[in-house]
């Protein structure tokens, strides 16, 4: 199972938002008393998901670069050009894992969805070829649709992701 370690600013309700789980599971699969008090550094089982230790892949998103280079065990296996975050919707940085895949969510998200574990941000394909290399997105990682449909096919659910 994959546990998340409660950040600064987080509450159970939000982690609950972010992984889209059920508010009444995180407190059921982690025996909590009192769903207000949590602490930071605390580490919260999120129900359905894997252990990302146990997946051999990840995912390096490079904001600057406006590349995600996919790994296996250390070793790169493909990179591949992204458009991010326009300045008033910046692509947040930080440690996430893929929590779920939608194929043909239509319209700007292309042929493939991928959902992080931060609420409203994925990973996805789009209407619009000509933005990728661009900083054009409200803060989702765009890629072209033949890009994001072979990544989806490799990656498992719970494969880390790590923007910087």
């Amino acid at each position: 199972m994959y546990q998340h370690i409660v950040r600064p600013n987080e509450t159970l309700w939000s982690i609950s938002e972010d992984f889209r789980v059920p508010y009444q599971s995180l407190i059921q699969a982690n025996h909590i008393i009192n769903p207000n008090l949590i602490n930071v550094g605390q580490p919260i089982i999120i129900p359905g998901l894997p252990n990302p230790n146990e997946i051999p892949y990840s995912i390096h998103i490079s904001i600057n670069h406006k590349t995600l280079t996919l790994m296996r065990n250390q070793t790169i296996i493909k990179t591949y050009p992204i458009a991010v975050g326009r300045i008033l919707h910046q692509t947040p940085s930080g440690d996430f894992v893929v929590i779920n895949k939608a194929p043909n969510p239509g319209g700007p998200f292309g042929t493939m969805w991928m959902s992080l574990s931060k609420k409203h941000y994925g990973i996805h394909g789009t209407n619009d070829p000509s933005s990728i290399g661009k900083a054009v997105s409200k803060g989702c990682i765009r890629m072209y649709n033949s890009n994001v449909e072979e990544l989806a096919g490799i990656i498992p659910i719970g494969t880390r992701v790590y923007i910087r």
